[in-house]
């Protein structure tokens, strides 16, 4: 079994939802659903890592470890890699980035994006399934990537590629692209020249930080998941949405 961390980046500023790590999902606080499934996945730890008060006696109420970080950080990637030298983590050492709005988050996926690391064949991996319809295709706010014949991440783009050029090849295009789930594993040291690291054009343009990765020539493995991930929560809606899942 791969050995691996998990660390679970939460904030409690959201334009869109304030205060998301604490809201309620049927009787627990979003964050401690996130936590359970980080601790499902036979993590050997796993830490909150927060800037926040309030977060941070919540999820220690819960028996979480909470490590807190800066509040100058502008993504949870770079609050990893604050917890990963707070706790002199070693360099060979695989940490999951689980976001903290991802409750529904099956277990098995956080084990087997580590073990994507396994073999010291890619630097960082992560997880895409296929499109479920030609709307998500289509939507800017569905990451999509294609891989080589290695499956390793070849582009990341919130525009639907490949571009059909023919538009009757739609299909084919939506068969080749991967809708992409934003859990991401690294090994500490790639994680820290990552952060060091100033973003690319790419990303300033696109949005997408896992583009920084792929201009300093790091490698990403992507993997379809053994199971479809739950929704993320970034509305109201989506919160009353992961409450039915968590219930199944």
């Amino acid at each position: 079994m791969t050995n691996f961390v998990v660390v679970i980046p939460s904030r409690y500023a959201s334009v869109r939802l304030p205060g998301k790590p604490l809201l309620e999902i049927n009787g627990k606080p979003m964050i401690q659903h996130v936590y359970e499934r980080g601790v499902e996945s036979g993590a050997a730890e796993v830490v909150i890592a927060t800037d926040d008060e309030r977060i941070a006696v919540v999820a220690e109420s819960f028996g979480a470890a909470v490590c807190m970080t800066r509040d100058d950080h502008q993504s949870g990637t770079e609050r990893i890699a604050e917890v990963s030298d707070v706790l002199d983590w070693d360099e060979a050492q695989i940490v999951v980035n689980l976001q903290g709005d991802e409750p529904s988050m099956p277990a098995a996926l956080i084990e087997q994006c580590a073990a994507l690391l396994s073999d010291g064949a890619a630097d960082i991996a992560t997880l895409a399934s296929p499109f479920l319809s030609r709307d998500d295709f289509e939507n800017p706010g569905c990451v999509k990537v294609i891989r080589d014949n290695n499956d390793r991440a070849i582009y990341f783009s919130r525009a639907a590629i490949p571009y059909a050029r023919d538009r009757a090849n739609i299909e084919l295009a939506m068969d080749t692209a991967l809708h992409h789930h934003g859990i991401y594993a690294y090994r500490c040291g790639m994680l820290r020249r990552f952060v060091a690291a100033e973003p690319s054009a790419l990303e300033i343009s696109e949005q997408l930080e896992q583009l920084r990765a792929l201009a300093l020539g790091m490698t990403i493995s992507v993997a379809v998941p053994v199971e479809r991930p739950g929704i993320g929560v970034d509305t109201r809606e989506d919160l009353l949405r992961a409450g039915r899942e968590l219930s199944v």
